[in-house]
């Protein structure tokens, strides 16, 4: 499908100060996942650059932004800190025998995996890049822009971030009003000893990964069928408790009906920035998020998505100032029991929601326009979905994720 044109190490502008040179990974840095967050950027063909001045402009541009996003271009040590040593980003150029019109209409998964800069399909060591890119000219002159980002680092919002602050400084524009903070180890002091990562659902079995498109109708309806029992449903709720209810039918009939799981669970990724008095500012980089967890028993299940909608609200709803500061920053044993409590105690089979929804990916313009769509691709887990926009903004993008012998059951009813 593609040929590798070029492979270049991209290092930042200016030197990292000496007194910069180590970022404390904080406590929610710690338990996060060492694998890369992959999001892959589509344009339109621009006539008015060639090839060579758009790598150009992204080198250069990339170059001048890590110097502010300065840990984002060193390498994580021994799940305490980032040395800030400007090693740098890797840059790949590659040629698509593709038009680009035909890759999004018909998006193969396959295909998508082949754009990104790097296997995203299993975790990555401490000596690798934090951040890699990789752009792609199609036969037609469309582009693609892939970047992966290791979440050891920074969550999904300190990503699009950067990558707006990217594309700014590409169009010759200021990069950002305010500069990016690095200081949510003072908020999250690290822990040491802390095992690495949350590795609920991290498999390095085969799974398999599907695109679902919920449109704006869809959505709707189901917002209007459970607004009778749920105040002001909202999309990202309506579409999760369909999904999670979809899991489980799934499981069921894969077990022919005799599932051995005693608890469903769907842990949905939670924000906690404004959660948090005084609330933690846009601008600090890290991950910034935690999970609740709502479940439902072996024998409770029904075809009712308003009783899974309800169960989540609820949890989401238990996420406040108390809770980070009794349950995450005050409970030493929190990181290290969750994840068993959850899976081995109870027996439970997990499901993973994160939204991204709302987040500014496509305002990334690096001078040739918005984005005509944006794309993740495959991550190594297992009953994982990440819930996208539309390129319209008024429907939903699902990427699903789950174990090949409930992949035929898994449907959307």
């Amino acid at each position: 499908m593609e040929v590798i044109i070029a492979t270049h190490i991209v290092k930042p502008s200016s030197p990292t100060p000496v007194g910069s040179k180590q970022h404390k990974l904080s406590s929610l840095d710690q338990i996060s996942p060492s694998i890369y967050v992959p999001l892959i950027f589509f344009y339109e063909h621009d006539k008015s650059k060639h090839h060579e001045e758009i790598s150009r402009l992204l080198k250069q541009s990339l170059s001048e932004i890590l110097t502010i996003f300065y840990p984002l271009a060193g390498t994580v040590k021994q799940n305490s800190f980032v040395d800030c040593n400007d090693r740098g980003a890797e840059f790949v150029e590659a040629h698509v025998h593709a038009r680009l019109a035909q890759l999004i209409q018909n998006p193969n998964m396959e295909e998508l995996k082949q754009l990104v800069p790097v296997d995203t399909s299993s975790s990555h060591n401490d000596n690798a890049f934090l951040v890699l890119v990789k752009t792609s000219y199609f036969d037609c002159g469309g582009i693609s822009v892939a970047v992966c980002l290791s979440h050891k680092i920074g969550d999904a919002a300190s990503f699009v971030t950067f990558m707006n602050a990217w594309a700014s400084t590409c169009r010759g524009e200021s990069p950002i009003i305010i500069h990016p903070s690095f200081d949510l180890a003072l908020r999250f002091p690290p822990r040491d000893p802390l095992a690495s990562g949350l590795n609920v659902g991290l498999t390095e079995e085969k799974i398999v990964t599907k695109r679902m498109v919920f449109e704006s109708k869809k959505i709707e309806n189901l917002r209007q069928e459970a607004s009778a029992s749920v105040k002001d449903p909202t999309r990202v709720e309506a579409v999760t408790a369909l999904i999670w209810r979809s899991f489980i039918e799934a499981n069921k009939r894969a077990m022919s009906g005799a599932s051995g799981t005693s608890l469903f669970v769907a842990s949905h990724a939670v924000s906690i920035r404004s959660r948090t008095v005084p609330p933690i500012p846009d601008h600090t980089f890290g991950n910034c998020f935690t999970f609740a967890s709502a479940f439902v028993s072996s024998g409770e299940e029904d075809n009712d998505e308003v009783k899974y909608m309800s169960k989540l609200r609820a949890a989401i709803r238990t996420v406040d100032d108390d809770y980070i500061n009794k349950v995450i920053i005050k409970n030493d044993s929190y990181f290290q029991t969750r994840d068993e409590i959850v899976v081995n105690l109870f027996g439970a089979r997990n499901y993973n929601f994160t939204s991204w929804r709302r987040f500014p990916v496509y305002d990334v313009d690096f001078g040739w326009g918005k984005p005509v769509w944006v794309s993740t691709t495959p991550m190594p887990y297992a009953n994982l979905v990440v819930l996208m926009d539309t390129p319209s903004g008024d429907g939903i993008e699902a990427w699903v994720t789950i174990n090949p012998n409930e992949a035929d059951f898994f449907q959307l009813q």
